[in-house]
């Protein structure tokens, strides 16, 4: 399906973003990935195999992304596929909220993005595919995470506006909408196994299909939008939540 096609996934040394490259590489494509942590960059680069690469970057800083561009363009020549996945989430109540969490929250998430997108859109020709990672959150209102949910749908925003935008260089921009899934960020320090399945066990009772999704699920979603098989979508929003904002 994405057999010698080029692909950037950002925060891709776990969770979704190391699943997705998994399958994407699986599926045929070339691929590089991003993180802040060496080590766990290292290790998800060795379960990848041959052939792919990985960078360590801040999403937060244009001139690491513009490094990263540099890197790609070395080893791709160009780039077909983008996912702008990397990003942070946590609580922001409204009583204990302060600067320092909401500046983090929009530098990673909103911010991170964009400088994403705009430095990597000149290594991608026409006929190219960018897949911005959003979240259920962006369509309900969820007590003590309004920050987050705020990041989220700047991020929805930003698929149509960008579509329009990089609609002349056709290429594609759409989002994935992922609801909860079992990834280091439902993780909490310290936390056991068996507290851990206790958490994902009360999560997944509230999700219609009744579990937590796995990054897998996730990463099916992003490899189809990355396609020719989603040649006809355009700032559109798949919503993989198991029904959690839809039901």
């Amino acid at each position: 399906m994405l057999k010698g096609k080029t692909a950037l996934i950002t925060g891709g040394s776990s969770g979704i973003g190391l699943a997705t490259a998994r399958l994407m590489f699986a599926y045929g494509a070339r691929v590089a990935i991003t993180g802040l942590d060496p080590e766990r960059l290292q290790a998800a680069l060795e379960s990848l195999g041959n052939g792919a690469i990985a960078i360590r970057a801040d999403v937060r800083l244009k001139a690491d992304m513009q490094a990263v561009r540099e890197q790609v363009e070395h080893a791709f020549g160009h780039l077909d596929i983008l996912f702008a996945n990397a990003g942070v989430a946590y609580g922001t109540p409204l009583a204990s909220t302060d600067e320092a969490m909401i500046d983090q929250l929009l530098a990673v998430n909103v911010k991170g993005v964009y400088f994403t997108v705009q430095s990597l859109v000149p290594l991608m020709p026409k006929g190219s595919a960018i897949i911005l990672n959003t979240s259920w959150l962006n369509q309900i209102g969820s007590p003590g995470r309004s920050w987050l949910s705020a990041s989220k749908a700047a991020v929805r925003s930003f698929a149509r506006t960008l579509s329009a935008e990089l609609l002349e260089q056709q290429i594609r921009v759409n989002a994935v909408s992922p609801g909860s899934i079992e990834t280091p960020l439902h993780r909490q320090a310290g936390q056991t196994q068996e507290q851990f399945d206790t958490y994902a066990a009360k999560v997944g009772s509230q999700v219609p299909v009744g579990r937590m999704g796995q990054p897998e699920d996730i990463a099916e979603a992003v490899c189809f939008l990355a396609s020719d098989r989603s040649r006809y979508m355009l700032g559109a929003e798949v919503v993989v939540d198991g029904g959690r904002a839809e039901l």
